[in-house]
């Protein structure tokens, strides 16, 4: 018995079904990953994933999690290298710019997982809330953090900041679908690069309510 398999009797087989479902993920999508090919891959028997996951459906969400922290992690290494020479406005839209070019670049280098990172989260009205478990997904609690952090800067007026999420996460989401599954990943990278910058600033721009540049 491989030091491995003496692990999963301590309780890392979930783990590392997971982490199994996140490679299936990556190179096929949610579809790929099933309880089937996660246990072949780990080395166990089907029947060994069902004392951790009641189903599919469990394994698959259990992976879309993952999948929406790799995103919050791409996200977030965009956004902490924001220049340190700009004044607290300009910081804090250049955060909101990272944001949304990271969550594109993302989709366009993680084609599989960001499509399993959305694929079976539960959208309901909560007071604008996106969740999976009842938990706000990070990736949305990034983008609305820094939407908070833009009305304390002076970038963003108080009063434009309710559901400014949405009009952001909506834009971005859907050129990053454009990109990824529409004609427009046919295009050369310079171009779609170009396109997502555009889609972003106007993102940027309409949630302001302004084109004018922070003072």
């Amino acid at each position: 018995m491989t030091s491995a398999v003496r692990a999963y009797h301590h309780g890392h087989l979930r783990h590392a079904l997971i982490s199994e479902g996140l490679q299936l993920a990556r190179a096929g999508g949610p579809g790929a990953v099933t309880l089937r090919e996660a246990t072949r891959a780990a080395g166990v028997s089907p029947n060994a994933a069902y004392r951790h996951f009641a189903d599919r459906d469990a394994l698959v969400r259990a992976v879309a999690r993952e999948a929406q922290l790799a995103l919050a992690g791409a996200i977030t290494a965009r956004v902490e290298a924001t220049p340190a020479d700009l004044s607290p406005a300009e910081a804090a839209i250049e955060r909101l710019r990272r944001v949304g070019l990271a969550y594109i670049d993302f989709a366009r280098t993680e084609r599989g997982w960001f499509e399993t990172a959305f694929f079976t989260q539960d959208t309901h009205a909560n007071d604008g809330i996106v969740t999976l478990d009842d938990e706000i997904v990070a990736p949305f609690r990034l983008l609305m953090d820094t939407l908070d952090a833009m009305v304390d800067a002076g970038a963003l007026a108080r009063e434009r900041r309710p559901y400014a999420e949405w009009a952001c996460w909506s834009a971005v989401h859907g050129f990053a679908d454009i990109a990824v599954h529409g004609p427009v990943r046919w295009q050369p990278a310079t171009v779609i690069d170009a396109l997502a910058a555009s889609v972003v600033e106007s993102a940027i721009t309409g949630v302001r309510g302004t084109s004018t540049p922070p003072s």
